[in-house]
């Protein structure tokens, strides 16, 4: 096998996922990538470099329907892509972990953190996106949008990144109504939580990360905000920001093992 090519883990008895994995010391870092998006992101590579550097373990790996993973991207949803990351999280480690969750990946994040609190030693947010599929995308349709949604099962939404329009499925915006952070109380979060915004994100608010840092239950939380920052927050500048952030949380983390 070549250094390229990416391991797999068995999520169900047909379906696998694709990752990349490297040993370190604890706590690791597992990365999660944004929807439609893969493992072999900038911020993914980038972080997966830093973690060699600084001797901890890593994980990157693709959610079914994405990259090298098995299984179709329009079929699945918020709840199958969470069991991807706790399956990630229970079976390929042991220990404390951090998780850096990009976009949809803070999302995943937050799932994952609500469901493994004894597992979780921190999290990373960059241009979380919590509860997009309400958000962002039903509760700005009209009415009949909606409806048309609901009767051909999807939605297409122009994409800034590619001529081709992004399909929502239908299917995606119920199965997100079971995972919604921010419509309620307390998201019962405790670990430290650094989140990353930049404020001219056009797909996701920037007021969405002042908006997790309310709810979350942690005292320890700290958001930081750039200026000039996109959506992909994959700036040199920005993936410094990234490494400083995943630096200072370490360090926290370490020193409230003392």
């Amino acid at each position: 096998m070549t250094m390229d090519e990416p391991d797999f883990l068995y999520i169900n008895d047909k379906q696998r996922i694709a990752y990349h994995k490297i040993d370190g010391k604890k706590p690791g870092i597992i990365f999660l990538c944004g929807h439609g998006s893969d493992m072999n992101g900038t911020k993914s590579i980038y972080m997966e470099n830093w973690a060699r550097k600084h001797g901890h373990g890593f994980i990157r790996f693709d959610y079914r329907g994405h990259g090298q993973s098995d299984g179709n991207f329009l079929d699945l949803g918020i709840s199958d892509w969470t069991e991807d990351a706790l399956a990630v999280i229970e079976q390929l480690t042991d220990g404390q972990q951090v998780l850096v969750g990009s976009s949809l990946g803070g999302w995943i994040m937050l799932n994952a953190a609500c469901a493994r609190p004894d597992r979780i030693a921190g999290l990373i947010g960059i241009a979380a996106a919590p509860d997009f599929t309400k958000e962002l995308i039903w509760d700005t349709l009209d009415a009949d949008a909606q409806l048309a949604m609901k009767q051909t099962g999807h939605l297409l939404v122009p994409s800034p990144y590619a001529d081709e329009p992004v399909i929502y499925p239908y299917h995606l915006v119920e199965d997100g109504a079971a995972h919604l952070h921010l419509q309620g109380g307390t998201i019962n979060i405790t670990t430290p939580v650094r989140l990353l915004h930049g404020m001219q994100d056009e797909e996701v608010p920037w007021n969405t990360a002042c908006r997790i840092m309310e709810k979350l239950a942690a005292d320890d939380v700290i958001l930081h905000l750039d200026k000039a920052a996109t959506h992909r927050f994959s700036e040199p500048a920005q993936l410094d920001m990234l490494g400083q952030t995943a630096t200072d949380l370490l360090a926290c983390i370490n020193k409230t093992k003392l």
